[in-house]
């Protein structure tokens, strides 16, 4: 009976995630939504084969593309070529994409430092944005956006994919149905592990790398000058000056999905610790940590127990949501377990008649990104709600922010949502 319940309410849960709400367009429906790429690197490249793939293209087409590097343009112009049967405009000036009036929207998928400028100057020029997280590099730039966007009224939707996955749509309809009671504690975990010859986030440099090709001061943007740097370029999210590392890469997409899971906003305070423990060759400048614990208090008695590590894979990356009446975790974003308080072989009836069960569905990350991106494209056609909206982009940034805070300043942060400003104690 419980294991039937769960499947009415995974399907549920997905067609509601496919038909979503409508809303007043902001584009007429039957018009096919032309769309910018800023930001063709690794992430960039993959969100458009997630267009293509997931079938995005039926609403929109791909008529420019951006990036600092020659060789990235060059394979991203023969995938839109293959999959999407046109050709797009290259540039390495965004600002030259931005001031084509027929580009509807863009997709912003460059170094986080880079976001707040974009994305400033997408509204100012009219179009609507898919900007990956973090919303921007610090809690006042993001702030910045936040307003801009209610100003402009356009549709901007944060990469937090997760809120598009069907297990964490199921796991949250089974929280608010109490199948695991209330719900005060969550265990949020993300490991990794590579051989010392793969350093974590040492992404490998095109072999024909150089000043020539790489526009070294369009990437630098707001962050401080300094000469060509490879690894910098290539490798950014090692750097403060254009990342904020476990943080705001990982950390934050768990503190989001908390945030849906459990009906939750922003935490009050953070406390993260941690450091380089792994990767400690001479020869490896990296800044950001390999290694970072944070906790977070929430109002309402509410806690997450946050830890990363990238030098031990076993227990991959997922969310534990511990009721007092039994647990929910999603694994790697494709596995959905349910298990049961026993109470020591003395449960109460009703929980006593739950049964454990498992959904495993391989892969499942793609196919949010997938739908992630259509919702995006629907709003903007007035046929859905945004999966995740700018405010909620900044809600899930602060709490990156704030470990980020604490780690750097070694002290606790506190959030005063109210007044919308941090401080340390």
């Amino acid at each position: 009976m419980v294991h039937d319940l769960s499947r009415r309410a995974f399907l549920k849960s997905a067609a509601a995630l496919a038909t979503g709400t409508s809303l007043a367009p902001a584009l007429a429906a039957n018009d096919k939504i032309r769309m910018g790429w800023i930001g063709t690197g690794s992430r960039g490249y993959y969100l458009l084969e997630r267009f293509y793939v997931g079938k995005s293209d039926r609403a929109a087409v791909v008529t420019a593309l951006c990036d600092a590097y020659d060789g990235w343009l060059a394979r991203a112009k023969d995938r839109v070529q293959t999959m999407g049967g046109n050709t797009p405009k290259t540039t390495k000036d965004y600002r030259e994409l931005l001031a084509d009036p027929s580009i509807d929207a863009v997709v912003i998928a460059t170094p986080e430092h880079l976001h707040h400028q974009m994305a400033i100057d997408a509204l100012k020029a009219g179009k609507h944005i898919y900007i990956e997280k973090p919303l921007a590099q610090t809690i006042e730039k993001g702030e910045e956006i936040v307003k801009l966007v209610q100003a402009t009224g356009k549709v901007v939707q944060v990469g937090t994919q997760n809120r598009s996955n069907s297990l964490y749509h199921l796991a949250k309809t089974l929280v608010d149905q109490g199948m695991i009671g209330e719900v005060h504690y969550v265990r949020a975990f993300w490991y990794r592990n590579s051989l010392p010859d793969n350093p974590a986030w040492r992404y490998v440099i095109p072999a024909d790398a150089s000043p020539q090709n790489t526009d070294w001061n369009a990437f630098l943007g707001p962050a401080r000058k300094r000469e060509f740097d490879k690894r910098r370029f290539y490798q950014w999210r090692l750097y403060w000056d254009y990342s904020g590392g476990i943080s705001t890469d990982l950390l934050v997409h768990q503190t989001d999905i908390t945030n849906f899971v459990c009906s939750k906003r922003v935490p009050l305070s953070c406390m993260a610790s941690g450091g380089i423990y792994r990767w400690t060759d001479p020869d490896d400048d990296r800044e950001v940590p390999d290694t970072l614990s944070a906790i977070y208090e929430y109002p309402e008695k509410f806690h997450i127990n946050y830890s990363c590590y990238f030098g031990n894979e076993r227990y991959g990356y997922g969310e534990q949501f511990l009721g007092n009446e039994g647990t929910i975790e999603v694994l790697n974003r494709q596995v959905l377990n349910f298990y049961p308080e026993t109470f020591r072989g003395k449960a109460p009836a009703h929980v006593a008649a739950r049964k454990p069960f498992e959904l495993n569905l391989p892969g499942n990350d793609n196919p949010a990104v997938e739908a992630h991106i259509r919702n995006f494209l629907a709003a903007i056609q007035g046929r859905e709600k945004l999966v995740a909206p700018v405010e909620i982009g900044q809600e899930a940034a602060i709490s990156g922010h704030m470990a980020t805070l604490s780690y750097r300043n070694g002290k606790k942060v506190l959030w005063d949502n109210q007044a919308r400003r941090y401080s340390f104690v």
